[in-house]
């Protein structure tokens, strides 16, 4: 079993040619970390250089964190350090949300800011509006919308 331990966060490494700009996700992941604690830990090799989780250092430095939970990939060779970079960053772009299980989770759970995890405010209100019974409407032809609550329009 593979078991994460804290380390200082200044002796953990950015990859100096990682292909991913994750600057924009730095304030959403901050948030997630505030809220739920640091619960994924950053994935570093031999000589602390990461391997994933350059977007959790950067938001773990924002919060001014002094250590985080790191794995050491002692077992990866060099080219499956390069390629689990690329494969872990891309596997995340492919998954897609099934819109009507996340408006059912959202609900559940009014009161979280989810906006300040990275998602948009439209699509919030849309479930908050579709849990308390208002429904929009946007037609077809010319492109009016309104909304409709209580079988009232």
């Amino acid at each position: 079993m593979v078991k994460a331990v804290n380390m200082d966060i200044n002796a953990i490494k950015p990859y100096d040619n990682n292909p991913r700009r994750n600057e924009k996700a730095v304030d959403a992941v901050a948030n997630s970390i505030k809220q739920f604690g640091f619960k994924n830990p950053i994935i570093v090799d031999k000589n602390n250089v990461i391997i994933s989780g350059h977007t959790r250092r950067l938001a773990a430095l924002k919060l001014g964190l002094k250590e985080v939970p790191v794995i050491v990939g002692k077992d990866l060779t060099e080219a499956q350090i390069k390629a689990f970079r690329l494969a872990d960053n891309r596997v995340a772009e492919i998954a897609k949300w099934d819109e009507d299980a996340l408006k059912e989770e959202m609900a559940k759970v009014l009161d979280v800011d989810f906006e300040s995890f990275g998602f948009d405010l439209d699509d919030i209100e849309d479930i908050i509006q579709e849990e308390v019974g208002i429904k929009k409407h946007k037609c077809p032809k010319c492109g009016c919308e309104w909304t409709e609550k209580g079988g009232d329009t």
